[in-house]
């Protein structure tokens, strides 16, 4: 049996050595090829250009499929919501890397806080942790925030400005909430840098870990 090859789809370069590690640990053997769009979120909040995003992310996933791709992963929230027309029409089980958190964030709590860099990523966000909600049969009450300041600390490479103001937004959301959700995928280092006593949900590896254990790769992984 070969190996199992395994797409990311990326929206920013500072997620793909984050995610390599995370293969390395749970998808053993498995070759991983990253794509890369780093204009989308940018367009995503660009009259002009946001049409253009589902076409272009559908575009990336018919190229994994193309490339090999056994299953594609969206490291990117903000593009959550296409990743079933775009494998419907690649034909290639795609995985969306909050929905892992998203279930976990409704079985932790009655009040959900989701915390965001970008307004584009927190709406996808909560509608997720609403239809999540819905399947598993209950109606929390979910809070938002964008963080002001966050996202262009990071886009500069300024990770401990990013890190500072995302760990005080942590702080002030748990005073208020059973169960905090880090909304992208980039502010889980945030969460390593506080301590609250909430649960604080990230996507990055409860998103691999479902990866891994998802059908299509059941019995193909080195062990």
């Amino acid at each position: 049996m070969t190996a199992p090859r395994i797409a990311f789809l990326h929206t920013g370069a500072v997620n793909i050595a984050p995610f390599g590690a995370l293969a390395a640990e749970f998808l053993p053997g498995a070759t991983v090829v990253n794509y890369l769009d780093d204009r989308i979120v940018a367009d995503l909040g660009d009259e002009s250009r946001a049409a253009s995003v589902p076409d272009r992310i559908e575009d990336l996933v018919r190229a994994a499929a193309a490339g090999g791709a056994d299953a594609v992963m969206f490291t990117c929230s903000s593009i959550s919501e296409l990743a079933a027309p775009a494998a419907a029409a690649a034909g290639v089980p795609v995985l969306r890397v909050d929905e892992a958190m998203a279930d976990a964030a409704v079985a932790a709590g009655a009040r959900i806080r989701v915390l965001a860099t970008l307004p584009t990523t927190c709406r996808p966000t909560l509608g997720l942790l609403e239809e999540r909600a819905a399947l598993a049969g209950v109606a929390p009450e979910l809070s938002s925030e964008v963080i002001e300041g966050a996202f262009e600390a990071i886009v500069s490479g300024d990770r401990e400005t990013h890190d500072r103001l995302v760990g005080a937004a942590i702080e002030r959301g748990a005073a208020e909430a059973d169960v905090i959700v880090l909304a992208q995928a980039s502010m889980a280092t945030a969460a390593e840098a506080v301590t609250v006593g909430v649960p604080v949900l990230t996507s990055p590896r409860l998103g691999v870990e479902r990866l891994a254990a998802s059908p299509v790769l059941r019995g193909r992984l080195a062990r």
